[in-house]
């Protein structure tokens, strides 16, 4: 595997394990509920990170892939995931408005959102190990508050979304315990 798809991969894995474990911390019995009726719950969250993921492994996969694409030729450990300002990334203080398409629905459970968001990160691993050694090319899209992204940025964005919502998640958690 070349390194950059193994760098991509680590980071949504080491993403992840900080998700997971914000959730976990979270009492099963508070996972659906709304700390206020115009926040979401953590299974809100957990459906919008999947609807999110879902979303870019599909504009990935339908990439071609040109015949005789060189593989990418440098690299440097940490180049790929830190090419994504990860300070802004990660700031909870800007207001992000998710577009409709990946906000959550009603009733959604917590459990159909967790195995909704592997199935996501399935769909997305695929993806890139289908594009392993390929470089980004010209394929891009935008963000609408960090602007013009690269595939390797849009993957690296998905484990600092992740990052942005387990904070979240300990807002949530915080604001339903405290009404207690």
């Amino acid at each position: 595997m070349h390194p950059v798809t193994t760098e991509l991969l680590e980071h949504l894995d080491r993403t992840r394990a900080v998700l997971r474990e914000t959730v976990d911390a979270v009492p099963p019995s508070l996972r659906e509920r709304r700390p206020a009726p115009e926040r979401w719950s953590v299974a809100e969250i957990v459906e919008h990170l999947s609807l999110v993921e879902d979303r870019l492994a599909q504009r990935i996969a339908a990439i071609p892939i040109a015949d005789g694409t060189e593989p990418t030729p440098t690299y440097r450990p940490g180049a790929t995931v830190g090419s994504l300002d990860a300070a802004r990334a990660l700031d909870r203080g800007r207001t992000v408005v998710a577009a409709e398409a990946v906000h959550p629905r009603a009733g959604c459970s917590f459990d159909v959102a967790w195995s909704a968001l592997e199935e996501s990160r399935q769909r997305l691993r695929d993806a890139v190990l289908a594009r392993d050694g390929v470089p980004p090319g010209d394929s891009r899209f935008t963000h609408p508050a960090l602007g013009t992204l690269d595939i390797h940025q849009w993957v690296v964005f998905i484990g600092y979304h992740e990052e942005r919502h387990a904070a979240q998640v300990r807002e949530v958690a915080a604001a339903l315990l405290a009404a207690r």
